[in-house]
């Protein structure tokens, strides 16, 4: 048993580092198209891209879409909707190294969600987890009530990437118990299959023509995003939530060298101070389940 579980979670770290690369590259094409077209467009062509990718896999690999509990996977979709829809309109506001930090939040609320849905267990670990995450936040957000008015980010900027972290952990959270019963692929299928018609009537009354390079860059992101998606997913179903989650801080370091690489642009000091407690408390965190689940084992065997 301890042979089997070994590789299966190591594949599953894997496949969370290679999700947070491929948003972080998502994140930066969503940054570029982003100077001239609308959030709910960007979304709609993500989607689409998605939608048809997975249908086509889907068709390939004989699976069927349908799934076993759509309520769940509907659930799934809003709450994917809503993360995205936060982060993408969140990266054309704030640098997208901060954007990225604050985002990354949510682990904690990953942990929290599941321990209310799940039934995984909240430590006092996780509690002093999330006092460092907050005082992350204000050092990233740099509040002008604190830090004074010309160094402060946009309020509006961080309040909503804060809303889409939340969004994307009840997201993680409905991934994990949909790893009970349904394929990896038709979970992702859902998403898409949600936003579509969702976004649509938005884009139709605010449509803005792409140019060439604006499409490419749209083809772009819903590839990316395809990638990053897949790679999620599979890692979600091999590892706790709260853990397989925290590997993707490992998107801040990406975001911060895409930032520095494209715009010339680095956190400075108090953004890496931010960052650096965020990732300490998402850590935490994940040692927290860590001993946890050794203290467990054999209950988990015998059972």
């Amino acid at each position: 048993m301890s042979s089997n579980s070994t590789p299966r979670s190591t594949n599953g770290v894997l496949e969370m580092v290679l999700s947070a690369l491929f948003f972080s590259i998502m994140s930066l094409l969503v940054k570029i198209v982003g100077e001239r077209i609308p959030t709910a467009q960007i979304v709609l062509a993500r989607s689409l891209v998605s939608l048809l990718l997975s249908w086509w896999i889907l068709k390939s690999l004989k699976v069927d879409w349908r799934g076993n509990c759509p309520s769940l996977l509907i659930l799934r979709g809003l709450f994917g909707l809503g993360g995205l829809l936060c982060f993408f309109w969140a990266i054309s506001q704030l640098a997208l190294s901060d954007v990225t930090v604050l985002h990354y939040t949510n682990p904690i609320f990953t942990a929290l969600i599941a321990a209310m849905c799940l039934g995984e267990k909240i430590t006092g670990r996780h509690g002093v987890a999330l006092i460092v995450c907050v005082l992350g936040v204000i050092l990233v957000a740099r509040p002008s009530i604190l830090f004074g008015s010309g160094s402060s980010l946009p309020v509006d900027g961080v309040a909503i990437a804060l809303l889409g972290a939340l969004f994307a952990a009840a997201a993680y959270v409905t991934v994990r118990k949909l790893g009970e019963s349904e394929h990896p692929l038709v979970v992702v299928f859902y998403f898409p299959l949600v936003s579509v018609p969702l976004v649509l009537p938005i884009v139709i009354f605010d449509w803005v023509m792409p140019t060439p390079r604006e499409w490419l860059l749209l083809f772009g992101v819903g590839l990316a995003t395809q990638f990053a998606q897949v790679f999620m997913t599979r890692g979600l179903h091999k590892l706790p939530a709260g853990r397989a989650t925290a590997i993707g801080y490992l998107q801040i370091v990406f975001a911060t060298g895409w930032g520095w690489l494209v715009y010339q642009t680095l956190p400075d000091q108090y953004g890496i101070a931010g960052a650096l407690m965020i990732i300490g408390g998402v850590l935490l965190t994940r040692s927290s389940e860590v001993r946890e689940s050794s203290a467990n084992r054999g209950a988990v065997i015998d059972s």
